[in-house]
């Protein structure tokens, strides 16, 4: 139009419009914008195949405004066989989604929170399964501690195996010590590790221990209501963003296994360094208006004494831990923490082990009891953690093969072959074990023992013969009759 008034030819004026010269011409007649002439589209193309069943759709809708249009439409099919094709669930879709918004029910509201720097950090535990990390060749099953400050988004994470108070204890403290000061405010959904049931209320609130820790940091604890984890929303939307980019790093490197959980550790502290260098300039910010830490850490892990019972074995809450049995009858210190029980009797670390978790719940090692059980192999039938004996699954199925051989003399020979395990390597009787399996043959002692010693010599490992040791020369030591300079044993 404004080329027009300015006296270019028509023509021109439509090609810089990107028009015909007709239809240029038909709105320079109209004199309206072609914004002005559109008409919008508000006519049915085709008549509603749901006009007359509505009021019934609209019926179920109250009902349950939570109904799916497949499954109302399916309900329709039912009622009216035939009546509806698969190509007008769409149409009934769209017809849903316009009633919402006009008449359904009013949806949840979300209110964007102001943080403030230095006040509040969120944390919280995630399961990290869905990444299928391995760790030399097996599943490693674990969760992340993921700490988060809500005004720079500035991170931290700690790899540990279970939601416990340990794990929390260390998770947090490990990342304020990093993070160099102490924000106001702590976080935390309902965990288990920081809060209890009320008995009385049947409400929740935090535990002893954890009262303790947040006194020692000077931190005000908080908690959002049960349900609503959007309220500790910044390390809720941090744990998918940061598997997320876990998941793309592992992409790229183009394999999930790692030799060691050393390697794999560094493998996300890396990741979260590179996450934190883009909020350098808000965390300096934010480091300005953190207190101070205290003078030092408490201790992350539960220090608690346990005896160890005849059958050389400790009870930790819930679960059974076997020691050597040297230690039967002795009081020993337990270091519970995240991972690990360490055991000490007398100031002496006597044994460290990994902690159970999830449905373990003893972990017992033939080795410690072995000396006794081939003394005792009818103990072996009954044993209450019989099934722990069986290290491989050559193991049990040389068992099987033992009871269908001979089942009064089984639990002698395999508790003999387990023995013979536990003295010249289980690897080695593993493979011992499989080949017999594996020719139909009956594993008897016996005939471990001989491919035993086979596998050694094959491997340069000789048997060593060691003969009678000659003592005469202890006796001419401590004779009477030696003098100062008598001969020592050669």
């Amino acid at each position: 139009m404004i080329d027009l008034k300015e006296g270019n030819p028509l023509i021109r004026a439509a090609v810089r419009a990107g028009m015909s010269e007709p239809t240029a011409r038909k709105y320079a007649r109209s004199g309206l914008m072609p914004s002005a002439v559109k008409v919008p589209h508000t006519w049915r193309t085709r008549p509603d195949p749901y006009a007359e069943v509505w009021a019934e759709v609209e019926a179920l809708l109250r009902q349950d405004g939570g109904l799916e249009a497949k499954t109302i439409w399916t309900a329709l099919n039912e009622r009216y066989t035939g009546r509806f094709s698969v190509g007008q669930l769409r149409t009934l879709q769209r017809r849903l989604h316009a009633w919402r918004a006009k008449s359904g029910p009013a949806r949840e509201v979300f209110f964007p929170q102001v943080h403030y720097p230095g006040e509040q950090a969120q944390s919280d535990f995630t399961d990290m399964g869905e990444l299928a990390i391995t760790i030399a060749g097996e599943p490693f099953a674990h969760l992340l501690y993921h700490f988060v400050l809500t005004y720079s988004n500035w991170e931290a994470v700690m790899i540990c195996p279970s939601e416990s108070f340990e794990a929390l204890s260390a998770g947090l403290q490990g990342a304020l010590w990093r993070l160099g000061g102490v924000p106001v405010e702590h976080r935390t959904d309902n965990l288990s590790a920081a809060t209890h049931e009320l008995q009385e209320s049947r409400g929740r609130d935090f535990t002893a221990r954890y009262r303790e820790l947040l006194e020692h940091y000077g931190l005000r604890g908080s908690r959002n209501f049960p349900g609503n984890a959007h309220e500790n929303g910044d390390v809720e939307s941090g744990n998918g963003h940061l598997k997320n980019a876990l998941d793309q790093r592992l992409r790229l490197r183009g394999s999930r296994a790692f030799d060691s959980r050393a390697s794999y550790e560094a493998f996300v502290q890396s990741c979260v360094c590179a996450r934190n260098a883009t909020r350098a300039e808000r965390l300096a910010e934010e480091r300005a208006h953190l207190r101070p830490l205290p003078a030092q850490p408490l201790p992350s892990y539960r220090e608690l004494y346990a005896t160890v019972s005849r059958s050389s074995v400790i009870r930790i809450g819930t679960r059974h831990y076997m020691v050597p049995s040297r230690l039967i009858g002795r009081r020993l210190r337990v270091r519970l923490h995240a991972d690990l029980v360490e055991l000490e009797y007398r100031g002496a670390q006597v044994a460290v082990m990994e902690r159970l978790v999830g449905a373990e719940k003893e972990r017992i090692d033939y080795r410690h009891i072995i000396h006794s059980l081939v003394r005792k192999p009818g103990a072996f039938r009954r044993y209450a953690f019989r099934e722990a004996l069986f290290p491989r699954l050559e193991f049990r199925r040389a068992y099987d093969a033992l009871q269908v051989a001979n089942d009064a003399g089984a639990d002698l020979e395999y508790v003999r072959i387990l023995h013979l395990a536990a003295s010249d390597g289980e690897q080695l009787v593993q493979g011992a074990l499989a080949a017999l399996l594996a020719e139909g043959a009956i594993p008897t002692y016996e005939a471990v023992r001989e491919r035993v010693r086979g596998a050694r010599t094959r491997m340069g490992v000789p048997d060593l013969v060691i003969g009678p040791v000659d003592l005469s020369c202890y006796d001419r030591l401590l004779s009477s009759t030696a003098s100062s300079g008598a001969q020592v044993c050669p």
